[in-house]
């Protein structure tokens, strides 16, 4: 009996269109076997060899965008799907395709947690990219949902695939002692905040690609957030071009392993810089340390009047076949590949929930960080309000088994989560 995965994918932007679309093309070209190897399950390859994949349609807010991701997909799989859009363009094509196996949500940040929790409640499995949501009662009830269902909710975290960090998360840190602090930097092109994204003003830099790094330190050391400090600043986009959105965040995290990470994020990157992001990281241990530059990965090349560019062919990178199109192989699409074959072993071998535990980005994992860039989100709006009005910045948050409590000197404590991490 034929065995196949239906895909719906919402949202075609910049990973949604790229990353998401790709991946999908190669898996309706190659099924799921050629990827396997990549993130050490090449023990199911020939088990799942025989799964065919169907993206069936994208779901996307105007036409325009969504014909275009269709124009795409056709050339790269030779397959016309079809096309929703409008404000929920899920629920039409749920309604249109109702045996869809996986509802991929690629949608601004801001705007995760209703396609998810429609596609759950309609018996489908999600994978969806980075941040889950940005409010941790909406992780909640997400989490809920899909364990009452036994339903896979993956999150695209592929900073956890990226070849470094798997030498330092795998074999390094075993040898270095105990973890004292860590230093996580991303920082994103100006292009991002102005021309890409239309909706900046609704999320800030560590709630965007910040959440990454906690995702990083969370899922591979399983640490959890005992106290935050957080700051950003407020010049350029706001003074140049009108948008009422943070330059730049630092965040601080102490966690419950005595490990301190600042974590540093902007989004208004010189559009000249030689590289498409600038990213490094480093880790204090009792027994040594360990630095990671993102950034200058040794690829680096200069065309005369286009001045000089360094480039990450880890991320994604091009391999030709024999026919001359191109396959997408890099860390970028690992993370999704994990969490598909999570979906296939519960589909196909009956697995729960708690049998693939950890094999890919989990929900509840991605809530830890969810707790963490909504804590600090209030934390900087607040310490943000209080600078203007010469007030320092006094305000930090705390987590416990009492919850999520936001201590403000001048206001007083307030809980805004009473539940344990």
């Amino acid at each position: 009996m034929a065995r196949k995965i239906k895909i719906g994918l919402v949202g075609v932007g910049m990973f949604g269109g790229d990353v998401h679309l790709r991946t999908y093309a190669d898996l309706q070209r190659s099924g799921i076997a050629p990827w396997l190897g990549r993130i050490g399950y090449d023990d199911f390859a020939s088990e799942f060899a025989d799964v065919t994949f169907e993206l069936v349609g994208t779901g996307t807010r105007t036409k325009v965008s969504g014909e275009r991701a269709k124009v795409t997909y056709g050339d790269l799989t030779g397959v016309s799907i079809k096309t929703f859009h409008g404000e929920t363009p899920w629920v039409h094509m749920i309604e249109q395709f109702p045996d869809l196996d996986i509802l991929a949500v690629a949608t601004p940040d801001h705007l995760h947690t209703a396609p998810i929790l429609h596609g759950l409640q309609k018996d489908i499995h999600v994978v969806a990219e980075k941040p889950m949501t940005l409010s941790t009662a909406e992780a909640d009830k997400i989490i809920k949902l899909a364990q009452e269902k036994n339903l896979l909710v993956g999150l695209d975290m592929h900073k956890r695939y990226d070849p470094d960090h798997l030498k330092i998360f795998h074999e390094l840190v075993d040898q270095m002692g105990k973890p004292i602090y860590g230093r996580a930097v991303l920082e994103e092109p100006l292009e991002v905040s102005t021309n890409t994204f239309k909706w900046v003003e609704e999320s800030d830099p560590f709630s965007y690609v910040g959440v990454h790094w906690t995702d990083l330190f969370v899922g591979y050391l399983n640490i959890k957030p005992v106290s935050i400090f957080a700051v950003g600043q407020k010049m350029k986009l706001s003074q140049e071009y009108g948008i009422n959105a943070y330059d730049a965040t630092q965040v601080s995290v102490v966690f419950d392993n005595g490990m301190h990470v600042h974590f540093a994020n902007n989004w208004i990157t010189p559009n000249d810089f030689e590289g498409p992001v600038n990213q490094e990281s480093e880790i204090l241990m009792t027994r040594g340390k360990i630095e990671s530059d993102s950034q200058y990965r040794g690829l680096r090349y200069t065309i005369e009047g286009g001045g000089s560019h360094t480039s990450n062919t880890h991320f994604t990178r091009d391999v030709f076949r024999h026919d001359g199109s191109k396959a997408y192989v890099g860390y970028g699409k690992d993370s999704l590949i994990a969490c598909i074959l999570g979906v296939l072993r519960i589909k196909f071998n009956n697995h729960s929930l708690i049998d693939i535990d950890r094999t890919y980005p989990t929900a509840e994992e991605g809530r830890i960080s969810v707790a963490i860039i909504e804590t600090a989100r209030i934390v900087m709006d607040l310490n943000f309000g209080y600078l203007q009005k010469n007030m320092g910045t006094p305000v930090t948050a705390k987590f416990g088994n009492d919850g999520i409590i936001i201590l403000d000197p001048y206001t007083g404590n307030r809980h805004i989560y009473d539940k344990l991490l």
